[in-house]
């Protein structure tokens, strides 16, 4: 089965880090076993509703100093469509994105810069205020 290190991001700025195998963009709930649980503990259950977004990471801590770019390497074709996210609480993603339809709860995003420590995420399409393709 397949582990997802995550971080869920609510709109209250509340994170929860820890590991998923069971989210699926069209169900409301999922589990989520938070990175500093006792072995054998029982996952928490989580729902979409008030969620920002569900980063997949590459690593929980990140680099704080590292300032994601915001544009696309010229030399790499992108897979998927050209999108900029603008979030609620005023951060901005760029990335490409296969699914993204207004009228859907949500889409994944993968994020233009390389080295950003988010390998994907789910945007929850209630926790922005713009959604744009480039």
């Amino acid at each position: 089965m397949t582990q997802n290190k995550t971080v869920a991001h609510y709109q209250d700025g509340k994170l929860l880090k820890g590991v998923t195998n069971d989210f699926f963009p069209n169900k409301d709930i999922f589990h989520l076993s938070p990175v500093n649980a006792p072995l054998g503990s029982k996952p928490i259950e989580l729902t979409i509703r008030g969620l920002k977004a569900l980063f997949f990471v590459k690593d929980y801590a990140g680099n704080p100093d590292y300032h994601e770019k915001k544009e696309f390497d010229p030399a790499v074709i992108a897979a998927g469509r050209k999108i900029k996210v603008l979030f609620k609480d005023g951060e901005l993603m760029v990335g490409t994105t296969n699914g993204y339809q207004p009228s859907r709860p949500g889409f994944f995003l993968v994020p233009a810069d390389p080295q950003s420590n988010n390998e994907r995420c789910f945007v929850v399409t209630a926790s922005t205020v713009d959604v744009s393709f480039l």
